[in-house]
């Protein structure tokens, strides 16, 4: 089924995201915990697929176990930059006869080990290319893209941001999962702006509990997104006082506010990254959503 269609029979919901483990006899662990969080009944769980492919297969196998052993609603992660069409094609056609009905469209980031040369030959430079493409080779696919609340960091300016947005959108992108972010002001404004730029579709928050202060300086660097100084305040305070389990804490309390604050304001579901940890995940979700009648 559509990722869209599941979002207009129910909202709010909570979907989630995992990353393939780098080595196999990493996968029953990592099984466990997709075990472990098929309980929060996500509306999808989505696989993050690495620079230029490189995790094409397992990202395969794994979105392809979870719909068919743990009945999830998946979506695979796509990336373009540096990608053929013919293999893209063959990924696409090996998702579709494993049932998976769902990609996340991406630009993606090049491999470290592709000459620029190699990057600039490929067709499909821009994930607005990339969503044209998976258009019209796999019309039956659903097709998730990214948006970015505090701006892509290549971006001139956010109007040109938002028009990229509207790009991917008006070209068959049917949703968008947002970038993560700590300030819940930065999703709501930057709701109200695509509205106002003619975006109708559903834009769902992305959501990263903080577990260690050398991971989020690390992800923030490379994705733009900042830190509320009171909250940094109150990581590296913890990290000084109680270590890794104290920090753990006060980024677990800062996501689930964000995601009942996100929720109160109209937010459509949100999306849990879950950096593959189920406690975490647990925490922040457990009666976040009304129950539903079984």
């Amino acid at each position: 089924m559509k990722i869209s269609d599941r979002i207009r029979e129910q909202q709010p919901f909570v979907s989630l995201e995992y990353f393939p483990p780098k080595e196999r006899d990493e996968w029953p662990a990592f099984f466990q915990v997709v075990s472990r969080l098929a309980q929060l009944n996500p509306l999808f769980a989505s696989v993050t697929y690495g620079a230029g492919g490189s995790t094409q297969e397992a990202t395969l196998e794994i979105v392809s176990r979870m719909q068919q052993e743990y009945g999830l609603e998946t979506m695979a992660h796509l990336t373009c930059v540096g990608a053929q069409p013919e293999r893209l094609h063959r990924f696409l056609d090996a998702l579709t006869a494993a049932g998976v009905n769902n990609v996340l469209a991406l630009r993606g980031d090049p491999p470290k080990d592709v000459p620029p040369a190699d990057v600039t030959e490929s067709p499909l430079l821009f994930a607005s290319d990339l969503v044209s493409f998976v258009r019209k080779s796999h019309p039956g696919l659903g097709i998730g893209v990214a948006a970015y609340p505090e701006v892509h960091p290549e971006a001139v300016s956010p109007e040109a941001d938002l028009g990229y947005l509207k790009l991917k959108m008006d070209l068959g992108g049917e949703f968008a999962i947002t970038q993560l972010f700590f300030d819940n002001a930065h999703y709501f404004d930057f709701v109200a702006r695509a509205r106002a730029r003619g975006i109708t579709r559903p834009i769902i928050p992305g959501i990263l509990p903080v577990v260690s202060l050398k991971v989020i300086q690390r992800i923030i660097s490379l994705c733009g997104a900042s830190l509320p100084q009171a909250f940094m305040a109150a990581l590296e305070e913890a990290d000084r006082s109680g270590g890794t389990a104290a920090v753990q804490q006060v980024g677990i309390a800062h996501a689930r506010r964000q995601a009942e604050e996100l929720l109160a304001g109209g937010a459509p579901g949100v999306h849990l990254y879950t950096l593959n940890r189920a406690e975490a995940v647990l925490e922040i979700a457990d009666g976040l959503l009304p129950s539903r009648p079984a």
